[in-house]
Formats: C-alpha cells, sequence, structure tokens
C-alpha cells in the first residue's frame, strides 16, 4: 500500500510515498530557512505564504522521485496538527483537495506522534517505549504504547529545548537555526567554563518536567554569575556549557522515567534529536537500548507522516472532510509511575 505523505506545519514544505509503511520510496523537503534567518525565527506569515508557492511542486517532485503516477497511492495522509495554523492549512487543504479528486481516503495525522514514529521507518522497534520528542516547539518525554497511543509523563512548563536553543543563538548572533549553529560552536568550547543552572525537581506529579527560561535568562543576562572564574569567556565556551546543561536537564529526566517505568527502551524525535551532545550522552548509558532516527529524519519531512497514517488506515481510521488544522498541542493522557 502506497501512501502519499503531506507535511507543512511549520517551515519545511514536505511530501513523501511511503509503501507499507516503512519503505520510503521519496522524501522531498524544502526548506525555509534562508527566508527565516534574517529575523532569528520563522516568521509565520512568509511561513504559510511559502507553503502555498510550493505545496504542488514538492508534491509532484515525491511522486516522480517515487516512480507512482498520482492515480496509484492508496491514500492521502497529512499533518493536521499541531504547528502554525496558516502553514497547517496549506497542507491541509491541499491534501483534502487531492483526495476528493482522486476518491481516495484522507488520514490525519497528529506532528508529535509522527516524530515518533520516524525510526520505525529504518527499523522495526518494540513497543512500550519512552519517546523523547525535542523540537524548537515541543518538550514532551512520554510512555509510547503503540504508533496512536502515548501516555505524557513530563512536558516543558514554559519554553520548548529547541526555543532556548534559538534564543539564545539570537541574543549572542551565533546563528539561525540556533540548535545546529550552537551544536557545531560547542564543539570548540570547554563545556565546563560556566555552571549554569540546573532545575531538580521533587519527586511528585511535575517530576518529568523540564524547564528552560530559567536557563535561557541566565545564559542571556547572568553569564558572568555562573562563570567558573578560570575559562575564557568565549561563544564557545558559553554555547558548549549551555548545551551541555540543556541536553542534560532532558537526559536526566528521560533517564528517570525510563527507571521508574521499568521500560529500559528510549526512542528520540524531532529537530533536537540531531544534536551531537544529545546522542553522545544517551549513547554512553549502559542497560538502555537508545534510537535515534537519521539525521534526514529529526526535522519535519512527510515520510514520518506517510508511515504514521499507514497504520492508522489499517487500524480502519480515515477522516472526513471536515478536519481542520489545529495549532495547540492536543491534550494527551497523562500518567505517573
Amino acid at each position: 500500500m502506497r501512501i502519499l505523505g503531506i507535511e507543512s506545519s511549520c517551515d519545511e514544505c514536505s511530501a513523501a510515498v511511503v509503501e507499507d509503511g516503512r519503505r520510503i520510496l521519496s522524501n522531498i523537503v524544502l526548506s525555509q530557512i534562508d527566508f527565516h534567518k534574517p529575523f532569528y525565527g520563522v516568521v509565520p506569515e512568509i511561513a504559510s505564504r511559502k507553503h502555498v508557492e510550493w505545496i504542488s511542486p514538492v508534491v509532484q517532485d515525491a511522486l516522480a522521485t517515487a516512480g507512482v503516477g498520482v492515480g496509484n497511492i492508496d491514500a492521502v495522509a497529512v499533518t493536521y496538527r499541531p504547528g502554525l495554523i496558516g502553514s497547517l492549512l496549506v497542507g491541509l487543504s491541499y491534501a483534502k483537495g487531492l483526495a476528493w479528486a482522486l476518491r481516495k481516503p484522507l488520514v490525519g495525522v497528529d506532528h508529535i506522534l509522527a516524530h515518533l514514529y520516524a525510526p520505525q521507518l529504518e527499523r522495526e522497534i518494540v513497543y512500550p517505549f519512552i519517546g523523547v520528542l525535542v523540537s524548537g516547539g515541543h518538550t514532551i518525554i512520554a510512555r509510547v504504547e503503540r504508533h496512536d497511543s502515548m501516555q505524557v509523563l513530563g512536558t516543558t512548563i514554559d519554553d520548548a529545548c529547541g526555543e532556548a536553543f534559538d534564543k539564545v543563538a539570537k541574543h549572542y548572533n551565533i546563528g539561525f537555526p540556533g540548535g545546529v549553529a550552537i551544536d557545531k560552536l560547542a564543539r570548540t568550547g570547554d563545556s565546563r567554563a560556566f555552571r549554569f543552572p540546573h532545575p531538580v525537581l521533587n519527586k511528585g506529579e511535575a517530576y518529568y518536567d523540564v524547564s528552560y527560561s530559567g536557563l535561557k535568562t541566565a545564559v542571556i543576562h547572568q553569564v558572568d554569575q555562573f562563570w567558573n572564574g578560570k575559562a575564557e569567556k568565549s561563544l564557545a565556551n558559553i554555547a558548549a556549557s549551555f548545551q551541555r546543561t540543556a541536553i542534560d536537564i532532558l537526559v536526566d529526566r528521560a533517564l528517570a522515567a525510563a527507571t521508574d517505568t521499568g521500560v529500559r527502551r528510549i526512542v528520540a524525535g524531532g529537530g533536537v534529536a540531531a544534536n551531537s551532545y544529545l546522542r553522545q550522552r544517551m549513547a554512553a548509558e549502559t542497560g538502555l537500548e537508545v534510537i535515534f532516527p537519521s539525521l534526514s529524519l529529526c526535522t519535519d519531512n512527510a515520510a514520518m507522516v506517510a508511515g504514521l497514517g499507514y497504520h492508522r488506515l489499517q487500524d480502519g481510521f480515515t477522516s472526513d472532510f471536515s478536519l481542520n488544522a489545529e495549532a495547540r498541542v492536543p491534550v494527551f493522557k497523562r500518567a505517573y509511575p
């Protein structure tokens, strides 16, 4: 079964054809980074306008690369939540029109669940696992029971991890996207030059939550207060120290969730899952199976949407044409070990 996936939740315009939920026949991703770089962040109106310009040729390119005629796809899967509302509406409207014209099923896909499915495109992963979704807009630690079901254990109580990277990078003019720029610069720095605050939460209902607003404030406004008094106050050292603290906050919560639930498998997804220090830190953990997707599947892409769409269709789920875009993160069932 061949599923055409469409992803337009933020600033990547993507279409893909995936066969039987795993075999990627094509995965075309056009990035808008150059258009948003002058603003050090994604401008929603620019993003939605570029999606309008690009969506049709991107879909055509995905079909051509896969060697599949538009009439030979079996369903259209599309991201409908969460994300920038204008961007979502472009992809969703196009998907609706195409599915209607072809008389093919339409399958709405949740962006968060799609990111946690992405590693399944490269290898079969046994459920359950602790899912760690880290991106510019989301930071979630969850027990994932199956492809369409997860119980949230922890989330950010303020800023997303990727957002903190972007704002620190903007303040110090390190580059955009902030995560990539800081990761690159941090490789030449001393990660112990600054001892930035690492919030510790007491055992309880919010124990697996994370917070980045205090860290962001410390790095931007109070950097001298956390200097170790020995190392150079260089941008590379600031970047390395910030990155170590930001990632350690996340990893500590994820490891605690794995220990407390007894689930010894951790699967990461989202743009920040490409971070080199995160991968190194998790790889060093013994007694755990840690799985990351390839770098190309960390960023927003339509292959993960098509892959998850296949399984939803197999479960007998389809969307009708009243399906609407939703900007907010859905309220997943929250649980505590």
